[in-house]
């Protein structure tokens, strides 16, 4: 059985290869199909926003045996609170019980109650009330980082890679992770908390990282793509794409795991908490931040640079010299395209003696 190194030696060299850019249609199609389901679960379903944005009171319970919901919502019934609590555990020992805005009265009451309820003093009964206008001020700020993120990164990668099209690329595929993921909170119902705003944002500077990495590879290649008339600029992308795809899968794997772990603490040992929410948003963010720098980022790249007239008839001078050689028994591959732009590798090759670098004699005294 070939080796995953051997693999991925064999998508660089060209050997094997996969047809994401010519199949491009289809992960545009499956991507806004997606798209148009995530926004419409969004309004259907809304999203479950936390307290911290809701508003709301809310009373933590310390030291508790019995961390079943029943006792505090007979409390709460009885002191006329008719909308349904948020109960959750948070460790083993605690209790966080999440409903409507109470007054002082109430407040005290409920305290008092919760504590008789659970057998605890009521000094291990704390109690907190967060102002709807708080979460307002959150996602205003949220929604203005957003923006100047995308802003900035729009102008950062049109000025270095010298094409606003890899910006607009990029930009979409941001987009596109974000729907998503928010879609996915929508249909299972995941609370949004500050902590899972901030997971959003980190899945931005991931996604765009694996991108980058990606059209760096793309630019590589189709840096000397006028001077030959063999490879088409789509051909030269897949094979990037092809080339980086190991480390993309490798960088995924790598940053998905200690997520997946901590995900795992905050829900199974930890409860519901803040640790919980960002390891959740990001678990989510970066598996289709993965996907979408593969399928969406180049493909949508390669679209939007197809219809240019430089690049247009430049392939159309390849599809001559390519039918030419056809008739004279000629074929061409992706290997083919690796060695036409200089990017052939073959492990283990060795460049000779004189290739080697060479030692400074030690000065003799």
């Amino acid at each position: 059985m070939p080796s995953f190194a051997r693999f991925g030696n064999d998508l660089y060299t060209g050997k094997r290869s996969f047809p994401i850019i010519a199949r491009r249609r289809l992960w545009f199609a499956i991507a806004l199909t997606l798209m148009a389901l995530s926004l419409l679960i969004l309004g259907v379903r809304g999203l479950n926003p936390g307290i911290e944005f809701r508003g709301g009171s809310e009373f933590t319970l310390s030291g508790v045996t019995n961390t079943s919901g029943d006792p505090a919502r007979e409390v709460l019934t009885a002191e006329g609170v008719t909308e349904a609590p948020r109960i959750t555990t948070v460790g083993g020992s605690t209790l966080r019980v999440q409903t409507t805005e109470l007054d002082s009265d109430q407040i005290a009451a409920v305290r008092a109650g919760l504590a008789e309820a659970y057998d605890i003093g009521t000094e291990a009964v704390t109690s907190t009330y967060i102002g709807p206008s708080w979460g307002a001020d959150v996602t205003q700020k949220a929604l203005q980082g957003l923006v100047l993120f995308l802003v900035l990164v729009s102008l950062v990668m049109a000025a270095y890679f010298r094409t606003w099209k890899m910006a607009v690329a990029a930009v979409a595929a941001l987009l596109h992770d974000l729907v998503i993921t928010v879609g996915l909170y929508a249909l299972i119902g995941f609370e949004i908390t500050p902590a899972s705003v901030i997971g959003f944002l980190t899945i931005l500077g991931y996604s765009l990282y694996d991108t980058v990495v990606v059209f760096d590879k793309v630019r590589e290649n189709t840096a000397r793509l006028q001077d030959q008339d063999r490879v088409t600029y789509a051909e030269a992308a897949n094979l990037a794409v092809n080339q980086t795809l190991v480390r993309s899968i490798n960088t995924s794997v790598v940053g998905v795991l200690p997520v997946a772990s901590i995900l795992f603490v905050g829900v199974l040992l930890l409860g519901a908490g803040t640790l919980r929410d960002i390891a959740l948003a990001l678990f989510i963010g970066m598996i289709v931040s993965t996907i979408s720098s593969i399928f969406i980022a180049t493909p949508l790249l390669v679209e939007l640079r197809a219809r240019e007239s430089g690049l247009a008839s430049h392939s159309a001078r390849v599809e001559r010299n390519r039918a030419e050689r056809a008739e004279r028994g000629e074929a061409t591959s992706d290997r083919m395209a690796a060695s036409v732009l200089g990017t052939t590798v073959i492990p283990g090759g060795h460049l000779g003696q004189s290739a080697q670098p060479r030692r400074r004699k030690k000065d003799q005294r």
